[in-house]
């Protein structure tokens, strides 16, 4: 195979009309499908009556052939106008000797009772219609020809006197109409009777589906239930629990299904329950000891006496290993509370303030970073817990001055997001502007490290998660910092989000101003 063959473009396979193809729908299907057996037993019915009635009709006209005995074709042999007593209306009569026609006619029901004559004077057919009478066989039965303008004829040849050929045939005109009619009739009857079953059909196969379309409405509405956290009540189930059809077998399967869900979802929840408990106690214990831990070794590195050096050193190694341990149970234990919702308090929060705070406090932590600041010119105001806000400003910047070598720059910025009806009204006499009231504010942390290794990026607001385990261990990170970011700004009714690419980072915290929800009084 040469490149050119193999680089050769795959033409488009071309769509069916619209017409010709099926319906999506199951409903549409068992219709369509009901409608197709209709179109081919009507069509099966209509061949078979029509073929049989053509059958019936023409051994009636071969039977009128037997019994005509070809005495018409011999009255004409001395009557130009033949005897046309008991002859039917389209009787043909020939007479034939050595190939040519002696005498020939038609009973046509005029006064004359026949059209024809001799071969000398008025010749009813033309020699090619004379040609097929003459190639008949004679003693055969009766056969179909077309005899020009006569049209399809019944024809029959006999041995007559002195050698001669007699022809009698009767026209298959009446026997065409008849069928003709036939056609029309069973036509317009299956054409009516496609409407009425397609209506019906529709209608039917509507009733017949409705417990289908019940178990699709419960389905529906379990899938729009929040069952990926928090305490579930799965009340819906299927009312069509009849076991002798197949949609009541798929009802009592689903209402199972729904059981062992709402089961599983109970014990889940259980657990979640009794970890977060423990998760409390735990840090609401651990925070003594850890105190007291801290306490002491503050008091025995305060002491005058004189102390060895290593002795000194282990001293201040308990001691910054409790302000770790303490940290570590703080966080714990705010999110061990968020964790339970417990309400947050409810203020008025500039935020501008709380980033200017935080940046001149990572610039003072970590003076070998770039620290860039971008607010607005007027302050944005929020409504929410000041502290735990403050909490995720901080979280962010430190998460960047932690993993970001010396010399990254990092770009703290506040932006309000102006709601569906924002714009600004101005006033009267005295030419100031109103702002609109933002719906929300976007703060945003920036920095050019190395960015977030790809596997990482869908879980870094998960607890205890490390991008450099080593290394966050030997900077004192817990793994919990992006972690409460995403709690406390969930718990305010807003967003989190990072992308990363190397050489770019950028996390996005979005808090509506009027949060919708209970908070206590600050």
């Amino acid at each position: 195979m040469t490149a050119r063959a193999r680089l050769r473009p795959t033409l488009p396979r071309p769509r069916r009309p619209r017409f010709l193809r099926l319906p999506r729908t199951l409903r549409g299907r068992l219709v369509a499908g009901l409608l197709a057996l209709l179109v081919l037993a009507g069509t099966a019915i209509g061949l078979v009556t029509v073929s049989e009635l053509h059958r019936f009709l023409v051994d009636k006209l071969d039977q009128q052939l037997a019994q005509t005995g070809g005495r018409y074709a011999v009255s004409l042999q001395t009557d130009p106008h033949g005897d046309t007593r008991a002859q039917a209306v389209g009787t043909l009569g020939v007479a034939l000797r050595g190939g040519r026609i002696e005498a020939d006619g038609v009973v046509d029901g005029d006064a004359d009772d026949a059209v024809g004559g001799s071969a000398r004077d008025h010749p009813v057919l033309d020699a090619h219609v004379q040609a097929v009478l003459a190639a008949l066989p004679v003693g055969g039965g009766p056969t179909t020809r077309r005899l020009g303008p006569l049209g399809d004829y019944r024809v029959v040849a006999q041995r007559g006197e002195g050698g001669g050929t007699l022809v009698t045939g009767l026209p298959l005109s009446q026997v065409e109409s008849t069928v003709r009619r036939l056609v029309l009739v069973e036509l317009l009857v299956f054409a009516g009777l496609f409407a009425l079953t397609a209506a019906a059909g529709t209608f039917w196969v509507r009733l017949a589906l409705r417990p289908l379309e019940r178990v699709t409405r419960t389905a529906e509405q379990v899938s729009a239930l929040p069952l990926a956290s928090g305490e579930v009540e799965l009340r819906e189930r299927v009312p069509d629990e009849n076991p002798q059809t197949e949609v009541g077998r798929v009802g009592v399967a689903l209402n199972l299904m729904l059981g062992h869900v709402e089961d599983a979802l109970a014990q889940r929840q259980a657990v979640e329950e009794r970890l977060r408990e423990f998760a409390a106690d735990a840090s609401h214990e651990l925070r003594t000891p850890v105190a007291a831990i801290r306490g002491h070794a503050e008091l025995a590195l305060r002491s005058p006496e004189p102390t060895p050096e290593s002795v000194r050193h282990s001293l201040r190694r308990i001691e910054a290993e409790s302000q770790r341990m303490g940290a570590i149970v703080e966080d714990l234990l705010l999110l061990a509370r968020l964790d339970a919702g417990r309400p947050l308090a409810s203020a008025e929060v500039d935020l501008t303030r709380v980033a200017l705070d935080c940046v001149t406090d990572a610039r003072a932590v970590g003076p070998e970073h770039k620290w860039q600041l971008e607010l607005p010119e007027h302050p944005l105001v929020v409504r929410g817990d000041a502290d735990r806000l403050r909490q995720v400003v901080a979280n962010l910047l430190a998460n960047a001055r932690v993993h970001t070598p010396p010399g990254t720059q990092v770009v703290l910025a506040l932006q309000a997001v102006p709601g569906s009806g924002a714009g600004s009204a101005t006033g009267t006499g005295t030419g100031t502007v109103r702002d609109a009231v933002p719906e929300a504010v976007r703060l945003t942390v920036t920095d050019t490290g190395p960015g977030i290794p790809a596997h990482l990026t869908g879980h870094v607001f998960e607890r205890f998660v490390r991008g450099d385990r080593a290394r966050s261990r030997a900077t004192g990170s817990t793994g919990l910092g992006l972690a409460i970011v995403h709690a406390v700004t969930t718990a305010h009714g807003g967003t989190v989000s990072v992308e990363s690419v190397p050489g770019r980072t950028a996390f996005e915290v979005r808090l509506p101003v009027q949060p919708a929800w209970s908070v206590q009084s600050a």
